[in-house]
């Protein structure tokens, strides 16, 4: 479910990359203003990023499709290490084969260097710039999601929430770093354009980002404060991470009354 949701968040980016920036588009054509492309490619990909965490898998799996929100919530305690290695597996696996997907569909026009498979690369103003503002989105996404699926009068809206702040981030914040915030799909695009300059920033900022907001969230509000992994929690349907949170509870409280037990004895 996991390599499916980024799997289609690739594809998305790849037709929607052909369809607005590819010379040839029709829809290019129309419209001239690059800045506009660049917000229509926000909403586009703001709204595959809202379907992905309301469809059926995506409220069944959580739908992080992004390596870093996956190690942010095994730092936060919800997530088993084995289950975490898999999601990061299969996030990189679902990348990979969603780029793959659209090159055989899109053909030489995902090739072409005005969309060059969608890479994310530094803007003009340097890999130092790329580095800051990729750690600075990816410190805020996490910390608004942490609060809004936190909160049981808004986190049925946290989905929503992260569609708007992707599409934010690609109108406004693509020229400085191309908006990445996820290695995977950076390196899911690198891989099919052959294309490696600064990929250590966007394996490096997005991670420090938000385990950094991670930090602070445990800090201000402790490990009880995150009630899950899932970015929607439908409570009809089963959830991995509940139950991983359930085993260590009985774990811990286990261990705390046969170490009660010995002491007494």
């Amino acid at each position: 479910m996991e390599a499916a949701g980024l799997g289609a968040f690739m594809i998305s980016a790849c037709a929607f990359g052909v369809l607005l920036e590819h010379p040839s588009s029709p829809l290019h054509a129309a419209i001239v203003g690059g800045d506009l492309r660049r917000v229509l490619m926000g909403a586009a990909m703001g709204l595959t990023a809202v379907g992905i965490v309301y469809s059926p898998w995506g409220r069944r799996s959580g739908a992080h499709i992004n390596p870093c929100l996956t190690l942010t919530f095994f730092r936060l305690g919800k997530i088993a290490p084995i289950d975490a290695l898999f999601y990061v597996l299969a996030q990189f696996v679902g990348a990979a084969a969603g780029v793959w997907i659209a090159s055989r569909v899109l053909g030489t026009t995902l090739a072409d260097p005005a969309v060059s498979y969608v890479v994310t690369l530094p803007g003009p103003a340097g890999i130092a710039v790329a580095f800051l503002a990729e750690a600075t989105i990816s410190f805020l996404l996490i910390s608004i999601v942490l609060v809004v699926s936190n909160a049981p009068r808004t986190s049925r809206f946290t989905g929503i929430v992260c569609g708007l702040l992707i599409a934010a981030y690609i109108g406004f914040e693509a020229p400085l770093s191309g908006t990445s915030m996820n290695p995977a799909r950076t390196l899911a695009s690198a891989l099919a354009a052959g294309e490696w300059r600064a990929i250590w920033v966007y394996f490096t900022a997005p991670p420090l980002g938000m385990l950094g907001a991670a930090e602070l969230y445990l800090y201000l509000f402790g490990e009880d404060g995150v009630f899950c992994a899932k970015l929607d929690h439908p409570h009809d349907r089963p959830c991995i991470f509940c139950a991983y949170h359930l085993r260590s509870i009985l774990t811990t409280t286990r261990s705390k009354s046969w170490q009660a037990t010995t002491t007494t004895t």
